[in-house]
């Protein structure tokens, strides 16, 4: 990208008004002449910006579309690439996957790690393919928003950096993931780059788009798991259900359980555990994929066995441990003649709320005030879902993400981004890199 003089920056942001402004000051009156420099460089170059945005959204990269995720990982090497940033691609055979990117910039300064991911959950064959221009202000587009939005985001923050002549002031290591929408296995594989890049890291920076608002930041995420109850029960001619020697069947000691656990832990703030499919009779088998199954049984049969698959949340590792104990305690006090075995896979783990986290936040709003876009709370967590970052935040001193581009309806036909929020997020991501790279300085 040819590099635009200071002067012209600035001169290019006077003629801007910020899009969701909040006070009646002048966005530059908390801001120093190199910071209206990089607010001034995210406006010249949104152009380009969005022509990139554009071209990652046309290409398909459903998780398992191997070569459109690859695909994307190209565009968006060469957009690194051409910032001076040396890149790699780590290959996903060993995990089932397309692969991650890995860019990486900078020897001096806080180390920042900032993550996105290359796919989507838009699969090849998916009605869904291309950037669809709907009005002036919003565009619709398969993974527009969740998130090769806040990968653009990410590009044009650095690039206003650069451009003003800052890029050196921070250690930046990007990593780009191919899998975030469905988790490679072995996890321990898949998950490699990102965590070694959160171990060198100070600070882990997310460019997810949150819940659409761009008045809200993520400073927690709930992990997500899955858990598998399997209940046996004594057959016998159904006349004789409820006798002493003979008992309740499988299904309705699973019942017992499920209703049990919504009772005692429906209450707890920030934990849900979903029953997500369920299967009973006499014998029953599930497919290859664990999602479809089939289930024989009779009317005057006591069912025999019954089969339940489900997934869990919950904001911090205690809360996920009190409520894996008391599921594991209820479903232990079986009714007669029934057994249950309940078995937890891990998957996302918490991003916790901490004080590190807080505090990237209250200088994120400062900048975002700064600018004129007011104030950014924290995003309620049953709002925002798990994400790479729930891999990063444990080893980094603050967290935050949420960072991305902006719009609605995510994972469906209707992802819609509003483009206004392209330059606002950039502006306050670039500043949010320079202030850390401040700190280090001062």
């Amino acid at each position: 990208m040819k590099l635009i003089s200071t002067g012209l920056i600035l001169a290019a942001a006077l003629l801007t008004l910020p899009f969701y402004s909040v006070s009646a000051a002048s966005p530059s009156t908390a801001l120093d002449p190199q910071e209206q420099a990089i607010a001034a460089a995210v406006v010249a170059r949104e152009p380009q910006a969005l022509a990139l945005l554009e071209q990652a959204v046309n290409i398909n990269s459903g998780t398992k579309n191997l070569e459109g995720v690859q695909a994307v990982g190209r565009v968006f090497d060469s957009a690194f690439t051409e910032l001076g940033f040396a890149t790699r691609w780590i290959e996903g055979a060993g995990f089932d996957r397309a692969g991650h990117l890995v860019a990486s910039y900078g020897n001096a300064g806080p180390r920042l790690l900032l993550i996105g991911h290359l796919d989507t959950v838009f699969a090849a064959d998916s009605a869904f393919q291309a950037w669809e221009r709907i009005d002036e202000h919003h565009v619709r587009g398969p993974g527009i928003t969740d998130m090769k939005g806040g990968n653009v985001v990410m590009i044009l923050a650095l690039t206003a950096l650069k451009d003003a002549g800052l890029l050196d002031t921070v250690q930046v290591r990007v990593v780009l993931t191919g899998d975030e929408e469905s988790r490679g296995r072995p996890m321990d594989i898949a998950n490699r780059a990102l965590i070694d890049a959160a171990v060198w890291a100070d600070y882990a920076i997310g460019f997810e788009d949150g819940d659409g608002d761009p008045a809200t930041a993520v400073v927690s995420r709930r992990s997500a798991g899955n858990w598998t109850l399997e209940v046996v029960g004594k057959p016998a001619h159904s006349s004789q259900i409820f006798r002493n020697d003979i008992g309740y069947g499988a299904i309705f000691e699973t019942a017992r359980i499920l209703n049990t656990w919504r009772a005692s832990l429906a209450t707890v703030p920030n934990l849900t555990f979903n029953p997500g499919r369920i299967i009973g009779g006499t014998q029953i088998s599930v497919d290859a994929s664990g999602d479809r199954g089939t289930a024989f049984g009779k009317n005057n049969v006591i069912p025999e066995t019954a089969l339940v698959s489900g997934g869990i949340r919950a904001d911090s590792p205690l809360q996920l441990d009190r409520a894996i104990q008391q599921m594991t305690k209820i479903a232990s006090q079986s009714l007669p003649y029934t057994k249950a075995n309940l078995t937890f896979t891990p998957g996302y783990p918490p991003m916790a709320r901490t004080q590190g986290n807080l505090d990237l936040l209250a200088r994120y709003t400062a900048i975002s005030q700064a600018l004129g876009y007011g104030e950014v709370l924290p995003v309620d967590p049953r709002r925002a879902g798990a994400a790479d970052i729930s891999f990063a935040a444990e080893h980094v001193r603050g967290a935050i993400d949420g960072l991305g581009l902006m719009g609605a309806g995510g994972h469906t036909i209707e992802e819609t981004a509003d483009i206004r929020t392209l330059k606002q997020q950039a502006q306050r991501a670039a500043l949010l890199f320079y202030r850390l790279g401040q700190d280090a300085v001062q």
